[in-house]
């Protein structure tokens, strides 16, 4: 894998395909021995960004990781998040500057390092001023802590606001945005990747199999066995809701197209999202070493402009097929009382 891409403005190369980590831990079953070989071939292949989050599997997932490149430390990217709870704790999560201090200190404790490349606030808090996250972080950057930060899943407004109050406030800005996308969930099309070219923003993409959608194994008439994922994201894997019929519908016709190509279903859909100028480096989340091999060739694949076209008659450009696919919906959707103007007293 030489194809090596610049991480927005900060200098630092990244490989095509990031490792995902967030299928290593009891969460989704991949234990520590299956993940120290997947983290092995990934490294051996040139893969030299791995992502992990505090929440995976609690911080399972953080231990394995750190465990699994210990010794080549140096080859590694090595990125991961914080906003969601750990444990029970009240104050256990968020976006508050008391909180980023303690989870970066959590993590690096678990990952066995004194320094997290990138360090991204996974969610956007409502309940905090984001001013008060990019002080925090930026005084994360100062001590050495980490070396760049990003958001993850944060609507386009956000990532402009960020980036004037940074400038603004003289604080250090962020660097990347972690997004979904996929050729089912393209909304991220009609701002969010304008907005992180015009910033000059590093971005990785998650979900790019649209969370096993388009990994091949939705042929027509076939009923596909519920995934453990669907106890825990219904919303996105329910078989019988309206919206995944028809993103059921679009991934047959997809699969359609990759085979008419000789291609899988699983290199259509990471080269696919690759060709966007846009994208850094496209987050995969093997469960095996199998299933990475299987995605390692994507990045060396060339896309011709009349398979882009079809693709975009299946799946119009910017078009989310499934709304629970954009990992996060703001308060003003999710609370009517946003909405609405208040009763007048009698």
């Amino acid at each position: 894998m030489t194809d090596y891409r610049p991480l927005g403005r900060t200098g630092v190369l990244v490989s095509p395909l990031t490792l995902g980590a967030m299928n290593f831990g009891s969460q989704f079953g991949t234990g520590r021995d299956e993940a120290a070989r997947i983290v092995g071939v990934a490294l051996d292949a040139g893969i030299n960004v791995i992502d992990t989050a505090d929440v995976y599997s609690q911080g399972e997932s953080e231990e394995i990781v750190g465990h699994a490149i210990k010794g080549r430390r140096d080859e590694v990217v090595l990125a991961s998040k914080f906003h969601g709870r750990l444990g029970e704790g009240v104050t256990r999560g968020g976006n508050s500057r008391r909180w980023a201090a303690r989870a970066v200190e959590e993590s690096l404790r678990r990952l066995g390092t004194d320094h997290l490349d990138l360090y991204q606030v996974h969610r956007p808090d409502p309940h905090t001023e984001l001013e008060e996250t990019l002080g925090a972080l930026s005084d994360l950057v100062r001590a050495g802590k980490i070396r760049y930060y990003g958001t993850s899943t944060f609507e386009p407004h956000e990532v402009v606001e960020a980036q004037y109050l940074a400038r603004a406030g003289g604080l250090v800005a962020p660097s990347t945005e972690q997004a979904p996308y996929s050729i089912l969930a393209r909304g991220v099309e009609r701002a969010l990747l304008p907005v992180a070219e015009r910033f000059r923003l590093g971005i990785l993409t998650w979900s790019p199999l649209a969370g096993g959608w388009l990994s091949g194994r939705w042929r027509r008439g076939a009923r596909v066995a519920t995934s453990s994922r669907a106890a825990i994201m219904g919303s996105r894997h329910d078989q019988d809701i309206p919206a995944n019929l028809a993103k059921r519908a679009a991934a047959e016709q997809v699969l359609d197209l990759a085979e008419a190509a000789g291609l899988s279903l699983v290199d259509l859909a990471l080269a696919w999202v690759l060709r966007h100028p846009a994208v850094s480096s496209v987050i995969v989340g093997p469960r095996t070493v199998e299933q990475l091999t299987s995605q390692l060739a994507a990045p060396d694949l060339t896309l011709d402009d009349a398979l882009l076209d079809a693709v975009d008659e299946i799946v119009s450009p910017g078009t989310t097929l499934n709304p629970a696919d954009s990992g996060y919906v703001p308060p003003s959707l999710t609370d009517p009382a946003r909405r609405r103007r208040p009763v007048p007293a009698p």
